[in-house]
């Protein structure tokens, strides 16, 4: 069954195909049928750019459960990230606690 699930953003980054880097335009993120995990239904990662030709993008597949646990591990490294910026700039992120 199709599950009509995606979200799309704009993206701003970089990805890499071959030996070849290509700057990001696009996240695309849905629930459906795998293509190559050996799974039924996966969460697809497609990082694209739009203006180039289709073989520009970065595409994974994931289970629920390891994209639950990449969820919680870019949670980690944002919250770090921002208290680190934080910390160099000399401020606090308003509304950040700090890590034990």
């Amino acid at each position: 069954m199709c599950t009509s699930i995606v979200e799309i953003i704009g993206a701003d980054g970089m990805a890499k195909r071959g030996e070849e880097w290509f700057a990001l335009t696009q996240a695309v993120v849905a629930y459906d049928h795998a293509r190559h995990a050996p799974h039924a239904d996966v969460i697809t990662l497609d990082f694209i750019n739009a203006g180039l030709d289709p073989g520009a993008r970065a595409g994974i597949e994931l289970t629920l459960e390891s994209a639950r646990e990449l969820l919680a591990a870019l949670d980690r490294a944002i919250t770090a990230a921002d208290f680190e910026e934080a910390e160099v700039r000399g401020r606090r992120t308003p509304g950040l606690v700090e890590a034990a």
